[in-house]
């Protein structure tokens, strides 16, 4: 995926489990050091709804450490695992000054592992604005990647983290609150 987006000069966002940040280290220097953005995906990837609002705040503070020791910078966004958030994990969410990302599409990369059904999802759904949900873990995915990073681009797409799309668009990130597009 990082080659792919390197070669199309594209950047995107990859939210990390913080127990697999020492493991992924080099990847993750790798991202940072082309452009791309690293959120916070959980220190267990635990669903943050059944979680106290101290485990929460653990988890979140725990993958932010660890963040920040490989790339120097500490993450402002989180996905929450699975989709699932409430009011009280967005409280806690929003006390680190973090804003919670969703997704526009999602491609459902994870369930089916299938290149040409995560080509198809983007190509036939993207629009501007658009977060889109895809996981590192599959080499399908990065098949995929291959593939609709330079079609897209060519189109006029620009592919840019979370952050600045939501500064090219002139918005800005609100902690506390969640987003699935940026519009």
């Amino acid at each position: 995926i990082l080659d792919s987006l390197e070669k199309n000069g594209a950047r995107a966002t990859f939210f990390v489990v913080g127990d697999r940040v020492s493991a992924n280290a080099a990847s993750i220097l790798r991202a940072h050091q082309l452009g791309c953005e690293i959120g916070n995906h959980t220190y267990g990837h635990k669903y943050i709804t059944k979680l106290s609002a101290e485990g929460l705040a653990s988890q979140l503070d725990k993958t932010n450490q660890l963040v920040a020791g490989v790339t120097g910078v500490s993450p402002v966004l989180m996905r929450p695992p699975g989709g699932f958030y409430d009011s009280a994990s967005l409280s806690v969410v929003g006390g680190r000054g973090m804003s919670a990302i969703m997704w526009s599409i999602d491609t459902r990369d994870w369930q089916h592992r299938n290149a040409q059904k995560t080509i198809d999802e983007v190509l036939s759904k993207v629009k501007d604005g658009d977060i889109v949900l895809m996981h590192e873990l599959y080499s399908s995915t990065a098949d995929a990647t291959a593939t609709f990073v330079p079609q897209l681009a060519a189109q006029g797409f620009q592919f840019v983290t979370v952050s600045e799309l939501a500064q090219f668009k002139g918005k800005a990130l609100t902690a506390n609150q969640v987003y699935y597009s940026i519009r």
